[in-house]
């Protein structure tokens, strides 16, 4: 039989592993044993990325109990790599649901799991919504009813925001095809139209003040500015503030600062946070808008914990000298190695020197109160959009002050990844979870809301009639969600516009139609000084 050691070799061959943590996590799991001593160590290199794939989620998938043996597996007789890595994440069963937590109806793609080949599938959007710059149109769509398309937003200097699209614009032709209502037909379409790899694309739109344009949308290398909309009412008696914050970009940090500086110099008491598109992104930039909104009270109390599976919790000498993670550096704040002669390679710090348990400091966050704003309640604008390090900050709060969320049931992504780079392409599957200071996630299922409403595409940002930013400040006002029977009529008949058509689920697919590579994660690079 081949040692252990040599069969990791093997794999590191064809396998180096590439990391920037991303982060979530929920109980431990039973211990693990060491991967079953693999036989085969010769192989084309396609045989040799299939063994990888399978060797570093034996090791590092949150819920690797669940998997089977490289014998019973055989990763070698999958046609691809997607079709293994799917296999691979059916094994691990919700108990609550009885389907495997990756389950997603009626596809062959799992909920969390994905492959990025750096020119395919969600490399785009992960750059976009990690290192804050992008390179396409600069907006997105989604269906108003399922025969009205609606722009639901655009970035700033984007070159969609150049060419005069908003929020809210109807649009009427995409490269001259005007019949755009809910197929299955046009939505491939309009997925390789809008969100492909096409050079350019031409629309035509109605704005919001009813002028009809068309234009040509040339794609480009923009700056992402994550703030698509800031602003100050009064609700009775109080300042609230309104922000639309659309990803946890790593270059979020300055703008952050300054919008919530602004807010606290006119007194806003109250704040609305606008996460309904927000997937995820950097969780340091999450901790940063954390520590701006929770009270000072809880300084140096704790945030979130972060938990592994219990064979990386419990890694021993020998274990961590034949990890996977021993091949990859840790690198400090400017991405040079760290000197470590005691660590596991005797030269410089690796993945395999970190201290994985649940009690390490480098895995306990603790509040840090910054700003000075002094909130008496938030508000989240959710939808099932909002995700990962979105629900990360949600959750994160819920124990500390008083939080209302509005909108829909979010998407459920208590659990996240680092990239494990594998020849040419980079494996992103669960490798941890997050609890809050009083020890609740797993929200597999998402998020509830306090006040369950669909949103309005055809309004712009910071309009007030809008359905969701309607009923945020509404309870500031009266200290309910209650209004008047007018306003009740008019509020429904606008979250009704497309879900009278269809049950919850069915109006859930419609809006995760459009845009189905968007990234949903959150991306944390550990730091420990060595």
């Amino acid at each position: 039989m081949i040692p252990q050691r040599i069969k990791y070799f093997s794999a590191v061959l064809i396998a180096f592993v590439s990391i920037t943590f991303g982060c979530k996590k929920s109980d431990p799991a039973p211990v693990v044993p060491p991967v079953p001593p693999v036989t085969t160590i010769t192989g084309t290199r396609d045989e040799l990325t299939k063994d990888s794939i399978f060797l570093y989620a034996k090791e590092l998938y949150y819920w690797n109990t669940s998997l089977p043996t490289y014998d019973a597996f055989k990763p070698r007789s999958f046609s691809s790599n997607e079709t293994e890595l799917y296999a691979l994440t059916q094994y691990s069963l919700n108990p609550t649901t009885g389907r495997p937590y990756e389950y997603v109806s009626n596809s062959t793609s799992p909920k969390y799991s994905f492959f990025d080949y750096g020119t395919t599938g969600k490399k785009a959007s992960l750059k976009a919504d990690v290192n804050g710059t992008e390179n396409d149109y600069g907006f997105s769509a989604d269906y108003n009813t399922l025969t009205d398309l609606r722009v639901k937003y655009v970035y700033p200097n984007s070159p969609a925001s150049q060419q005069g699209l908003t929020r809210g614009c109807k649009i009427t032709a995409v490269n001259g095809r005007t019949s755009l209502s809910y197929t299955s037909n046009n939505l491939t379409f309009l997925n390789d139209a809008l969100f492909g790899t096409n050079a350019s694309i031409s629309l035509t739109f109605t704005d919001l003040a009813g002028v009809s344009k068309s234009v040509t949308v040339t794609r480009a290398t923009y700056t992402v500015n994550p703030i698509l909309y800031t602003g100050v009412y009064t609700a009775g008696t109080k300042k609230v503030g309104y922000i639309v914050f659309n990803s946890f970009t790593n270059n979020a940090s300055a703008a952050i600062n300054s919008a919530f500086s602004n807010f606290a110099s006119q007194g806003v008491t109250e704040l609305i946070v606008d996460l309904r598109y927000n997937g995820g992104g950097y969780v340091s930039t999450a901790t940063q808008l954390i520590n701006i909104l929770a009270p000072a009270a809880q300084n140096g109390n704790v945030m979130y914990t972060t938990y592994y599976n219990t064979f990386l919790q419990n890694l021993t000498a020998t274990q961590r000298k034949a990890s996977i993670l021993a091949q990859q550096p840790l690198t400090d704040d400017q991405g040079k190695l760290q000197t470590f002669t005691s660590g596991i390679n005797g030269k410089y710090a690796t993945y395999a020197d970190l201290d994985y348990s649940s009690t390490s400091s480098d895995n306990i966050e603790k509040f840090a109160k910054s700003g000075t704003l002094n909130l008496s309640r938030v508000y989240f604008i959710v939808t099932g959009a909002t995700a990962s390090a979105s629900e990360l900050t949600v959750n994160s709060l819920k124990p500390v002050m008083d939080v209302k969320l509005i909108g829909t049931t979010t998407y459920g992504k208590p659990v996240g990844f680092f990239p494990i780079k594998i020849d040419k392409v980079d494996m992103y599957i669960p490798e941890f979870e997050t609890k809050n200071q009083s020890g609740t996630g797993g929200y597999y299922a998402g998020l509830t809301v306090d006040k369950d409403a669909f949103e309005d595409l055809t309004k712009a940002w910071g309009d007030e009639t809008e359905t969701l930013l309607s009923y945020a400040l509404l309870y500031p006002k009266n200290g309910n969600f209650v209004t008047t029977p007018a306003r009740t009529g008019s509020l429904s008949t606008q979250s009704a516009s497309l879900q009278s058509k269809l049950s919850v689920a069915e109006t859930k697919e419609v809006s995760e139609s459009l845009d189905q590579n968007s990234f949903k994660g959150m991306v944390k690079t550990p730091r420990h000084k060595f």
